[in-house]
């Protein structure tokens, strides 16, 4: 994997302090927080976002945020 340059990963962060304005239970914020990790050099970005969120909302919460990005997916 070819290695983010410093622009890159400012851009990602820039984009995530963008998306933290948008609603909760979106999703951009997951996906902001994933490509920032991407960029920083995480193996499984995915995974830690979904830390991040059970860190920041708890269990409960993010496991109801989870369900609700995938009903959003199906339909």
């Amino acid at each position: 994997m070819a290695k983010s340059t410093l622009a890159q990963r400012r851009s990602a962060r820039g984009g995530y302090q963008r998306a933290k304005k948008k609603p909760l239970g979106e999703g951009s914020r997951f996906r902001a927080i994933a490509k920032s990790a991407k960029l920083g050099g995480a193996k499984k970005p995915e995974a830690v976002a979904a830390f991040v969120g059970r860190k920041k909302y708890g269990p409960k919460k993010m496991a109801r945020l989870a369900a609700q990005g995938r009903k959003k997916a199906r339909s």
